[in-house]
């Protein structure tokens, strides 16, 4: 692109959501330069305590907008529980309670935004 952007106001409902619920994540998207351009953001995610091990990083979900000079857009995304879960020891499909970090930015190198939220058990 021949423009930059700037990204900012990231949101994260619920902070804690229970197991099997859906996470919204948002954020605003800022073309900072002179150019018309497009910009991809990318959500990635990392599971702090788990039974097995997960990556740093895991994509997912993302979407390409493309904003005039100084235009803003909010960008959404919702992780449901499926996203979230993970096969564990026993081949469960499971999602387990724990702290998750919330990486958003143009690249898996280039994160600008962080934030995280944590699953509760259900009652």
């Amino acid at each position: 692109s021949y423009t930059t952007f700037e990204y900012g106001n990231l949101k994260i409902s619920p902070a804690a959501p229970q197991s099997g619920g859906e996470v919204t994540v948002s954020c605003d998207i800022m073309n900072s330069g002179k150019q018309k351009g497009s910009e991809v953001a990318q959500l990635y995610i990392r599971d702090e305590i788990s039974s097995v091990t997960r990556p740093v990083k895991e994509l997912k979900g993302f979407e390409k907008i493309t904003l005039e000079p100084g235009e803003t857009k909010t960008v959404t995304f919702v992780l449901n529980s499926d996203l979230l879960a993970f096969y564990n020891r026993n081949m469960e499909f499971v999602t387990e309670p724990g702290t998750f970090q919330v990486m958003v930015g143009s690249s898996s190198e280039d994160i600008r935004l962080k934030g995280e939220f944590e699953i509760t058990a259900n009652r």
